[in-house]
């Protein structure tokens, strides 16, 4: 059976990638992390991203998926993470330029979605969870829907972020509906 990937807590994967960002073999995996939780991207426009994307106010891209021109403003998370990433780079004498892509294994090359999620699973190394990549699209998600109160403006705006075609998808993409009916069940027992 092939399930769905779930979401991290927002938090848990904030310390975790600032706590891989300190590593000399880890920091663009940690960088990666942060990233993700904080742009929403999918894995596909994630590692397209160059160091030039990264010294402005805000990344302008094209999805790859939906071929939809987006904009994210980066936060001072994803600023500052960045800066950390660098200063670790330049500490570890690992060469780039500002037209290098920024997720490059130590081989030299940019990951591959498989390694990233090989990689992943083992840093979160949660039996209950299936981690992927997608989990922390699935974070950035849960974390802004929760942030606005988890109102039908929250949805909206995600549908809109996440360039889903409807907000029956973004309900299901964020287990709304599963979680409604969980709580009916639990309901019963008052």
């Amino acid at each position: 059976m092939n399930k769905t990937s779930d979401y991290i807590e927002y938090d848990v994967a904030l310390n975790r990638g600032l706590k891989l960002l300190n590593d000399d073999k880890k920091c663009i995996i940690g960088f990666y992390i942060i990233f993700s939780i904080n742009a929403g991207t999918r894995i596909s426009d994630t590692l397209k991203m160059k160091h030039s994307d990264l010294h402005g106010e805000k990344i302008i891209l094209k999805e790859k998926k939906t071929k939809k021109v987006r904009e994210i403003t980066l936060n001072k998370v994803v600023k500052n993470a960045y800066q950390k990433l660098t200063e670790k780079l330049n500490e570890i004498k690992f060469n780039y330029d500002d037209n290098d892509f920024v997720f490059v294994s130590q081989k030299g090359t940019v990951y591959r979605t498989q390694s990233i999620n090989v990689i992943l699973k083992k840093i979160f190394n949660s039996k209950q969870l299936q981690v992927s990549s997608h989990s922390l699209r699935k974070a950035f998600s849960k974390k802004i829907y929760t942030n606005l109160n988890e109102t039908e403006h929250a949805l909206v705006l995600l549908s809109d972020i996440l360039s889903h075609s409807n907000l029956a998808i973004t309900r299901r993409y964020l287990g709304i509906r599963q979680e409604t009916i969980r709580n009916v069940y639990l309901e019963l027992e008052k």
